[in-house]
């Protein structure tokens, strides 16, 4: 029986980094470049690899991922995004907890709503964009690049590539680092496509946040992706969406609980704690707890 891996993402700046990186149940660390830091990006890297003390640490490239820079709550509402776009309008966008639509876009980048998000959203938060049409200009960063370069400098080649969706986004990436090992997180539907039609070279993340996201005009379709990915590789990561009720909560929910026992049957048995429940000292130590507990009871059960 395959052992059950559990990486923890690593934040640059809370107290209990280093208790986060020994935890003898935590495999190996991510640490998501999203995250603002205050030192150069190698100085930033060199630390965090001292804190894994051997364990791989995987640099999280955001790649076309869409996330907002700016959002302005006007009666005629604009959103900026990270990357230029070009999608036919008007277009539906798709926060984190509300929709809103795209009436016009000005410079690729300033998205015009005629209907609100239901809140205020802010910087960093991830949007989804359905329409068929889109496209999104480019894939790897400045900020990806300039982070490859700092992993090379140091040896470090564990990569996860977000928002692959052709094998050109992989070739970009080992164009920069030839050694580069890359871990590919499927996010969307094109995503999807690219795994059932054969995908080499890397292996695969069913990073459900987005993935669930884009599979919202028919939610139980992301049950059909997730299948798709972990028979593709037997040793895919899901991400996303992990007992997130123990970022507030003290006991895990039903649903969290029942989550991990249907993605272990699906056939996972690699899974990745996110940003939420790493950020806090006393949710990493439940979320970590919980799972070591129900990984037991599934194990025993198999």
């Amino acid at each position: 029986m395959a052992a059950v891996v559990l990486i923890a993402t690593l934040p640059p700046y809370v107290r209990h980094r280093d208790a986060i990186a020994s935890h003898p149940a935590v495999a190996a660390l991510r640490f998501n470049t999203i995250m603002p830091i205050g030192e150069p990006k190698r100085e930033v890297l060199h630390s965090l690899v001292a804190s894994c003390d051997g364990k791989p640490l995987f640099v999280d490239l955001k790649g076309r991922q869409l996330r907002i820079t700016r959002f302005a709550y006007l009666p005629y509402a604009f959103v900026e995004i990270s990357r230029p776009i070009a999608v036919e309008l008007p277009a539906r966008i798709r926060f984190k907890d509300g929709d809103g639509e795209i009436v016009r876009i000005v410079d690729g980048t300033k998205l015009i709503l005629a209907e609100r998000p239901p809140r205020v959203v802010g910087a960093g938060e991830p949007v989804t964009i359905l329409d068929p049409t889109l496209v999104v200009d480019g894939y790897l960063t400045d900020d990806d690049r300039e982070y490859v370069a700092a992993a090379r400098a140091l040896g470090v080649h564990d990569y996860l590539l977000s928002f692959v969706e052709t094998a050109d986004d992989l070739a970009e990436l080992r164009a920069l680092d030839p050694e580069a090992r890359i871990i590919a997180k499927i996010e969307s539907r094109r995503g999807v496509e690219l795994v059932r039609g054969g995908l080499a070279g890397a292996g695969l993340m069913a990073a459900r946040d987005d993935l669930y996201l884009q599979h919202g005009d028919d939610p139980c379709t992301v049950l059909d992706a997730l299948e798709v990915i972990i028979a593709a590789d037997p040793e895919a990561v899901v991400a996303s969406r992990i007992l997130t009720s123990l970022e507030d909560g003290e006991l895990p929910s039903l649903a969290d609980l029942s989550d991990l026992a249907l993605m272990y049957r699906m056939g996972y048995r690699a899974f990745m704690l996110s940003d939420g429940l790493c950020f806090s000292e006393r949710a990493f130590r439940r979320a970590i707890a919980t799972f070591v507990r129900v990984e037991g009871w599934l194990r025993a059960r198999s």
